[in-house]
């Protein structure tokens, strides 16, 4: 029947970072992919094919995709005013401040991903005030029956990894779908070199240390990655580091005691600001988040996927559904 959903809790709940997906999706498929009309429909094509491959790899339960409802939250500026500034349309341009560079064949397909979303069924999540990082956290964290598979294409999200109350994996999209990496504490303090027992959080405080001009982060100045590792390795946490460039009588090294302590400033601002949120007001579209194994509205899903130019990919979608148990 139309709507149906997976009443089985064998599967994990998947956790899709909409916007990191789309974006990847619209510089990963050809421009040349249109609507019948003409309309440029790449990522469109694209997230709707990697959300059928999502399923089939990791066959989930539950799916909710994780929206942007502010991309650069105030009070996170408020604390960096550096933070996403590169990001941000120049008013002389014509442009609203504080409006996100965006390609101007994306926005559009945006609101097409959204269309074919609530036709689908498939639940989305946003928080006023919050990034999508924020609700992906929030899930995340405040799940307490399935694992959890956070997938995304921004590293910052490898902090969530843990096994506090449920499994919380990171399957890391940054080099595309075929190239995915799925990430737990093991694997994080593997590649990243930070303490195993606090894998997810020692990552965020070294990403902290070394800073993210992606983000407009700037770091503590002289503190790359290997020496963050290192300080992190050594003390295992951010705090026991802070503490030792206090303490005189530690062993930590003058020089960087010196750039530690110039620091504090930045690091005190900079904490909260790195870190994802565990407690953003989500909300729903749906009551559940159980993933839908047919269209709630067939008929609209074939107009729009008429209309878009996309029924192959609305296939491969139902297809992977159908695999489910």
């Amino acid at each position: 029947m139309p709507g149906d959903i997976r009443e089985t809790t064998e599967g994990p709940v998947l956790l899709l970072d909409g916007a990191s997906m789309w974006f990847r999706s619209f510089f990963g498929v050809p421009s040349s992919i249109t609507a019948p009309d003409g309309r440029p429909v790449n990522a469109l094509r694209g997230f709707l094919d990697a959300v059928a491959t999502l399923i089939t790899r990791h066959r989930p339960s539950r799916l909710v995709v994780c929206l942007d409802l502010d991309w650069r939250p105030q009070w996170r500026v408020d604390l960096i005013p550096s933070y996403k500034a590169h990001r941000v349309e120049q008013e002389g341009a014509g442009a609203a401040p504080d409006v996100e560079v965006v390609p101007d064949d994306l926005s559009p397909q945006v609101d097409m991903i959204m269309a074919m979303l609530d036709a689908f069924g498939i639940t989305t999540a946003g928080a006023p005030g919050f990034e999508a990082d924020d609700v992906l956290g929030t899930l995340a964290t405040q799940e307490r029956r399935d694992p959890v598979v956070v997938v995304s294409g921004d590293r910052d999200l490898l902090q969530l990894v843990g096994d506090e109350h449920v499994p919380v994996r990171v399957f890391y999209i940054g080099r595309g779908l075929t190239k995915a990496t799925l990430f737990g504490p093991a694997e994080v303090a593997e590649q990243y070199g930070v303490p195993l027992d606090r894998a997810g959080r020692a990552y965020a405080e070294l990403a902290l240390l070394r800073g993210d001009p992606s983000d407009g982060l700037p770091g503590v100045p002289g503190v790359g990655e290997k020496t963050a590792a290192t300080l992190l390795a050594r003390y295992g946490s951010l705090a026991a580091i802070l503490a030792a460039a206090d303490d005189t009588s530690s062993a930590l090294p003058g020089a960087q005691r010196k750039k530690l302590l110039a620091a504090t400033d930045y690091i005190a601002a900079a904490e909260p600001v790195v870190l994802v949120a565990h407690d953003a007001p989500v909300t729903l579209s749906n009551e559940s988040d159980a993933l839908p194994l047919t269209a709630r509205e067939p008929r609209r899903v074939a107009e729009l996927a008429g209309e878009y130019g996309v029924t192959s990919s609305i296939e491969r979608l139902q297809k992977a559904l159908d695999k489910l148990p």
